[in-house]
Order: C-alpha cells, then structure tokens, then sequence
C-alpha cells in the first residue's frame, strides 16, 4: 500500500542513483586493482633482468648502481627463485619460511596461482624460474571491495529500515485516523438511539424489547470506545482477568451459532492484571471469532485460564482447519488474511494490544488439521 507516491519515486531514484555509484566504485577499484597487479609484474621482471644481467657479466667486473639498487628498493614483493638445479632462493618473506622446505612448496603453488611465474633465460638457456606473490599493499587492496560492499549493505540496510518504519507509522497514523473518524461517525446515531430507545420506554412497550434495544446499545458504545483509543495510549487499571474474560467470551455465546460448542474453564481465581478491559475483551472476542471462521460456523471453542509463576495465561483453542507452521508469525502481520473477503486486520490489533498497550505475549502454541491453540500471557500485577 502506497500513501505517498512522490516518496516512492524519491526511493526509486535514490536506489538507481546508489547503485550506479556503487557499480562505478567497483569498477574503478577493479580497474586501478589491475594496473597495480600489472605494475607489479613488471617490477619483478625488471628484477629478474637485473639478475640476468648481473650473471652475465664476468667475476671480476663492476655490476655498477643501478643493478644494485632494483634488488635493494624491492622489498615488497615476496619472491622464490628456483635455480635450474634446484636451488633455492626466498626474498622478502618471513626468516622462518626460509628453512622449512615443505612450506616453501606450498608457496610456489600458491604464487603460481597468483601470478604467472618468470623464465629468466640467458642467449635461450634457462637459469631459473621466478615465484612471485602479491605484494601486502595488493593483498589489502583485494579485499577493499568487499570491505566496501559490506559498508554499503550495512548503509542500505539502515535505509531500508529507516524507509520501513517511516512508511509503517504512516500507516498507523492513517488507520489510527480511520479508527477515530468511525468512533466519531457512529457517535450520532448512537445518541439517536439513546433517545428513540427512552421514548420507547414512555410508550409503555413490552420492556424486554427496550432491554436488548440498551444491550446493543452498550455494545456500540464499547465499540466507540475501542476505536477512539487506536493510535493512543490506553488507561490501565487493575482487573481479575478470570472475570473480565469470561464476560467478553458469554457475550460472545450468547450471539453465536448453535452447532459451536463453548467450553470456559480456569483453573485459578483473582488474577489480578493490570488491564483496559474495553480492549482486552476486543483481544478476546477477536480470537474467538476467528476460530469460529476457521470451523466454518460448527466445532467447539474452548477458553482456558492458567497461572503459570507470575503470569495470568490464556489458551483459547479451536478445532478448524489449522495454520501453517510457516505462517504462525507472519499471521499477526497486517494484511494478512486466509479469508476471501479479509482484511487482515484483527490478529494485527490483537497483537498490539497485547504486546504493545499491556507488555504481554502472543503466539500459536500448536496448530493442526485438527485445530488450533492460541497463547496470550500477562505479567500479573502483584
């Protein structure tokens, strides 16, 4: 659901425009990864024809400055020069490699793999073969591009969780808005009631029709009051949660089909929790409901209190078709819905009353072909 299609266009440009940054990063550090690969090559090559050109001049002549100073200035790269006897040089590694033979192979292999090994010939005979690996700076620079995509993925995530919760708190001002706007709409015609149902009474009518009139009348005022409280903090005061559920689940049996089997049971007495009880009763009636629509109006309905250390639990059971194991979170998520003709909306408030106005818990216990378990704990107030 979209409430502001110039934002989704602002989001839209700002991903394209990210990744194509991110794309162009990428692809220079790869591109100047390469040029450094290659520029170290040739530093090595020129090495080995420094040392070409060293073995080739006599015992007694003088090699001159410049020879020497490519074989002092290279200190980075970590080379191993292999004779064609089979003699052995290491340079620029770690003294402890130089002496254990079996971790020098080990190296070769790994510098073959890194970079092509140098023939170093002389009028077509071959002196040696140079192994060379990367150099530290090269080593480092290799893993900048995951270092960098890490640091974007982390500055995404903390974007899309911004974008996330922006766009949730503006659905919650909306429905908070549409609950409001309805309590307020159905305040008029229930004060119409109010008066048509005393002028009823002066009529000297049958008084058990006027009776039900204030009991459906009650009712609208509770529903007034659920909506009027979304979208703000409701009051809390302390209530025996053994009474206040078993008043919403008799209004509820009392108003339902007779093929449903209602079973009410508790097994402890007076726990007091610290309750709204218009919207705890809407938590209740709620889940009621939906386990009778999920027998398709015949099957048994049960509700069961526990007090399990210091916490009220309430276990409402059903025997419909079940929910999916994969599905036991994602239930509570607005929007979703089983139903043909659902909203998705009555699980979602259930768990905000719970969890968000009392600080309780709620979740599928067990669910089956055979029916469904749902669990509701309150921390009791003692």
């Amino acid at each position: 659901m979209n409430f502001n299609p110039e934002k989704k266009t602002i989001t839209i440009i700002l991903q394209i425009t990210s990744f194509v940054i991110v794309s162009l990063i990428l692809w220079n550090t790869n591109s100047f990864f390469k040029k450094f690969k290659e520029e170290e090559r040739n530093k090595v090559e020129i090495w080995a024809s420094a040392l070409v050109e060293l073995q080739s001049l006599p015992a007694d002549a003088d090699p001159g400055n410049l020879p020497l100073k490519i074989f002092q200035n290279n200190t980075t790269t970590p080379m191993i020069l292999m004779n064609r006897d089979g003699a052995i040089k290491v340079s620029n590694m770690p003294k402890e490699i130089t002496t254990d033979t079996a971790l020098i192979q080990k190296k070769i292999i790994k510098f073959g793999e890194e970079n092509k090994p140098i023939k170093i010939e002389y009028k077509g005979e071959d002196l040696a073969t140079l192994y060379y690996g990367n150099s530290d700076v090269l080593n480092k620079l290799k893993y900048y591009p995951i270092a960098l995509l890490l640091i974007i993925f982390l500055f995404g995530t903390v974007i899309y969780f911004f974008f996330k919760t922006n766009k949730s708190s503006e659905q919650n001002k909306l429905w908070a808005g549409m609950a409001k706007e309805t309590a307020h709409q159905i305040g008029t015609p229930l004060t119409s009631l109010l008066g048509w149902n005393e002028l009823l009474k002066a009529e000297n009518i049958n008084p058990s029709i006027t009776e039900e009139i204030e009991k459906d009348i009650a009712r609208l005022e509770t529903i007034t009051e659920r909506f009027s409280k979304i979208g703000s903090l409701p009051i809390l005061a302390e209530h025996d949660i053994v009474v206040e559920t078993k008043n919403a689940f008799d209004y509820l049996k009392l108003r339902s089909s007779k093929l449903i089997h209602f079973s009410f049971s508790s097994k402890a007495e007076n726990l007091p929790v610290l309750l709204n009880k218009s919207l705890f009763q809407w938590t209740i009636e709620n889940l009621v409901k939906n386990g009778i629509d999920a027998m398709r109006g015949k099957g048994s309905i049960s509700v069961e209190i526990l007090k399990e250390g210091n916490n009220a639990v309430i276990l409402v059971s059903d025997t419909g078709h079940g929910i999916l194991k994969k599905d036991f979170n994602t239930i509570f998520n607005p929007g979703f819905t089983s139903k043909k003709r659902g909203w998705g909306l009555g699980l979602s408030l259930v768990k905000r009353i719970v969890e968000e106005y009392h600080k309780g818990k709620i979740k599928v216990l067990t669910s089956s072909k055979d029916g469904t378990i749902m669990k509701i704990t309150f921390k009791l107030n003692s």
